[in-house]
């Protein structure tokens, strides 16, 4: 007998457009508004559950920016909800929607919900292009959204910014490199291992009919630079980045069992959240014990497999946040993957990830969420896990989803048992302004559109552990750095007092 009150997801849409013309473009939620009318006539109920709608919780949107994007959404879907919902910038946003609105339907506080995201990133670059286009799009009057979920902390530290680590190109090679050391790869060799696990998501990505690239790239043309796979930041080219410039939306109908019952939604359409759990890393990446590990990943994935009482054995499938191969390694590390290339052929993306599948800004889980829906449908009493992350592996949240309820219904782990395991573990000093040797712990190289080094950027350790970050613009020494590994040599770094420069 199923509680009336489990929380359960009846209807999940997507959408997406590619104009020729920007001016042809729909805006960002009239694109949320049609993946919501997706996801109601996915749920195949009797009667209209968007028109039942208490609460539409939208993700923080970066191409257009709404006061609030839940209002003007309920407006565009006819529907009047009591409450809207946004969040802070954070690809862990969706899931952590799920994770805080499925208890407020299981208390009662909510009976139909609609979580979802949309980013028209595609149409605004091409706006701004010659000729340019004028978008006539919504600025709408609403008061600011009164309910705002996530941490709102910058991403980067003034020190990491500083030293030109502040965006996602510039910070996830720092990552790699530093699984590159711990794995004991050359160059050649762990780009030949990332190319092999990332053709893996464009094949799957070929198969998703919503997927921004349905081109299923082998590893030799993942990894080898092209006209049309320029390196971005070594040892990333294009290819292995995630895709943001795209035009994409994605909607979860979520309610209680009771109200999907008696709005006559077939039983063959309900998947429940199991349970769901978050944490965020130390939150600097300067400050974190390695470059090449995630502890919150562990911790939540530990803390949602047990509130579900399953172990990691018992999940079919996977949708690993997927930015960057270096995010997708460091979860699978944390939850003791082995990965297709030692034999365990679980799929680790339902979409094809960011890259391929798309990368709307903040919503990307959204399609995950929706892709694992339909992935637990077509396996009926499975379990799936979608894992979802913001800035640089730092904000985690993750959820486990089934056709077949859990005994006990939904269980959010409390954040306040993870968050205190996470922040006992052992974490770094940033060494600030430095002078003298260190051991480099791992690099980036980032690339001008012309293919000429621009910036590399160090992340090294001093004899007393302090992490030291520099910067090195000297041609040949960036160069240097992607032909053979710099990780565990020995180098001098200048200091302005303020920048470290490595001392070529």
């Amino acid at each position: 007998m199923v509680d009336p009150r489990t929380p359960v997801i009846v209807g999940v849409g997507q959408a997406s457009q590619r104009p020729t013309d920007p001016t042809d473009a729909v805006e960002p939620i009239d694109l949320l508004a049609v993946a919501a009318r997706e996801a109601e006539g996915d749920a195949s109920a009797r009667a209209s559950l968007l028109a039942r709608l208490d609460t539409v919780a939208v993700a923080s949107m970066i191409s257009w920016r709404y006061p609030d994007p839940g209002a003007l959404l309920a407006r565009r879907v006819d529907a009047t909800p009591r409450a809207t919902v946004t969040t802070t910038v954070g690809g862990n946003s969706p899931q952590m929607l799920v994770n805080e609105l499925a208890p407020a339907i299981a208390r009662g506080d909510a009976d139909v919900v609609l979580i979802g995201g949309a980013e028209c990133v595609y149409t605004r670059w091409r706006a701004r292009r010659e000729p340019r286009a004028w978008l006539e799009w919504t600025k709408a009057d609403d008061p600011p959204c009164p309910s705002v979920l996530g941490d709102d902390r910058p991403g980067s530290s003034a020190y990491e910014m500083t030293h030109m680590a502040l965006a996602p190109t510039q910070v996830y090679p720092l990552f790699e490199t530093a699984l590159r050391a711990v794995a004991g790869h050359g160059i050649e060799e762990h780009q030949a291992h990332v190319a092999e696990l990332w053709a893996g998501f464009a094949a799957v990505a070929a198969h998703n009919p919503h997927a921004w690239s349905r081109v299923a790239y082998t590893a030799d043309e993942i990894r080898t630079p092209s006209a049309d796979n320029r390196v971005v930041a070594f040892p990333y080219p294009k290819r292995m980045c995630a895709n943001i410039d795209v035009d994409q939306a994605a909607a979860v109908l979520l309610c209680s069992y009771e109200t999907a019952t008696a709005a006559g939604v077939p039983e063959d359409r309900l998947v429940f959240p199991l349970a769901g759990a978050g944490a965020h890393d130390h939150y600097f990446f300067t400050e974190r014990w390695s470059l090449a590990e995630s502890p919150a990943t562990a911790e939540v994935g530990r803390a949602v497999l047990g509130a579900a009482g399953i172990g990691i054995d018992d999940v079919a499938r996977f949708d690993l946040y997927s930015c960057f191969p270096s995010a997708v390694q460091m979860a699978m590390g944390a939850l003791g993957l082995a990965g297709p290339a030692r034999g365990d052929e679980r799929p680790l993306t339902v979409t094809g990830g960011l890259a391929f599948a798309g990368g709307p800004g903040n919503n990307y889980p959204s399609h995950a969420i929706a892709a694992m829906v339909h992935a637990c449908r077509a396996d009926p009493g499975s379990i799936g896990l979608v894992t979802a992350l913001g800035w640089y592996v730092t904000k985690h949240s993750a959820g486990l989803y089934s056709t077949t309820p859990s005994d006990h219904g939904f269980t959010r782990v409390d954040k306040t048992m993870t968050q205190a395991a996470v922040d006992a573990l052992p974490s770094r000093e940033p060494a600030g302004a430095y002078r003298g040797a260190a051991e480099v712990e791992a690099t980036a190289v980032i690339f001008d559109r012309d293919g000429s080094p621009n910036v590399a950027i160090v992340a090294a350790l001093t004899a007393e552990g302090r992490r030291a970050l520099a910067v090195c613009h000297e041609a040949d020494t960036m160069r240097a750095m992607t032909t053979e590994p710099w990780e565990g040599r020995t180098v001098t770094l200048a200091t302005d007092g303020i920048t470290n420069t490595l001392d070529a």
